[in-house]
């Protein structure tokens, strides 16, 4: 590791309003002192590219220190470097290199979370639950409400709603964080990568133990029947199927999913009914003195004289033409 901060790497410290310390000179722990945090924004770990460093590792040693912090009774907690560490474990190496800095948890969480958001093998969950975490840091809010928020602002950049959100101090720093990531806009993160949360709750349980790929869970995510969908996860984490192999075993279950029963058809009866009950609400209205509503109405009215007419059913006096007619003419107005 260079001698810049951990923050300065990353480009977003100004972000915070404040840098850490310098991180210590390159020190040796036993990996047995070293823990890992509750909260680790990286979650898959591919096995065979874990293996292949682990090799690296064994031929030319650790070629970049891994980042911890000290929290007592000779412990480390790791802060940046868990593929790292992992790799020397599987290479069953008993001490490793570090970087030891002094921070609290919140520095230490924002840190973590910067650093992994720099890595380009993040996969789409990780880095949507990420971006998160680090933008209910910045706002010190909760992750329910950064969401709340991200889709108020894409409702009011739609004129969906009045603007209250977008201009303010927390829009401003969405925004900004956005634009230093430099990896994609907020409203394509709340159009794609939002959608991401609504996952099933088993499937959103593997990505975030790292039992599984992204790719790999979201084509099981399809399955609707929780039991069928609870198999084919099982298979494909104990036997290490293939993305293709999964996408067979999900395609035989979706065979014997039920379809969806198509809803019948109302009865002559129901839409006679309604019918009755339109002709006496359009008598009893007050539309005539709306000339945009009578305008819709008559639009209406038009559309089911079509389709009636189509059935080669024809009506009585001169009610299509002058309809059509009034049509015209409530257009003029």
């Amino acid at each position: 590791m260079s001698d810049r901060t951990i923050e300065r790497m990353s480009g977003l410290d100004d972000l915070f309003g404040q840098t850490e310390a310098n991180p210590t000179p390159q020190a040796t722990l036993p990996i047995e002192q070293i823990v890992l945090p509750e909260s680790q924004p990286r979650r898959y770990f591919d096995t065979e590219k874990l293996e292949s460093l682990a090799n690296s590792i064994k031929e030319v040693g650790l070629l970049e220190p891994i980042v911890v912090r000290p929290i007592g009774d000779n412990t480390y907690e790791l802060i940046a470097g868990e593929r790292r560490l992992r790799a020397c474990q599987i290479a069953k190496l008993e001490n490793i290199a570090v970087n030891i800095i002094e921070c609290d948890d919140t520095a230490a969480n924002r840190i973590r979370l910067v650093e992994n958001l720099q890595r380009e093998d993040l996969n789409v969950y990780e880095e949507t639950t990420a971006i998160l975490e680090l933008l209910a840091l910045l706002l010190d809010y909760e992750t329910e409400e950064v969401v709340s928020i991200l889709y108020r602002m894409q409702d009011e950049e739609k004129g969906k709603v009045p603007h209250n959100v977008m201009g303010s101090s927390e829009s401003l720093t969405v925004q900004e964080l956005f634009s230093k990531l430099g990896k994609i806009t907020w409203q394509s993160f709340v159009s794609n990568r939002l959608p991401v949360l609504k996952l099933k709750d088993d499937i959103k349980e593997v990505l975030s133990r790292g039992e599984l790929e992204y790719t790999k869970a979201l084509a099981i995510s399809k399955i609707k029947n929780d039991e069928k969908r609870a198999e084919v996860l099982k298979q494909a984490i104990g036997e290490k199927l293939s993305l293709s192999k999964i996408k067979e075993l999900v395609e035989n279950a979706l065979l014997d999913e039920p379809k969806k029963k198509e809803k019948p058809l109302p009865s002559k009866k129901e839409v006679s009914s309604r019918l009755s009950r339109l002709n006496k609400a359009v008598k009893d209205s007050n539309i005539w003195d709306k000339p945009r509503e009578l305008k819709e109405l008559v639009k209406a009215l038009t559309q089911i004289e079509k389709l009636l007419a189509g059935t080669k059913i024809s009506f009585e006096g001169e009610s299509l033409v002058e309809d059509n007619a009034l049509e015209m003419q409530l257009e003029e107005e």
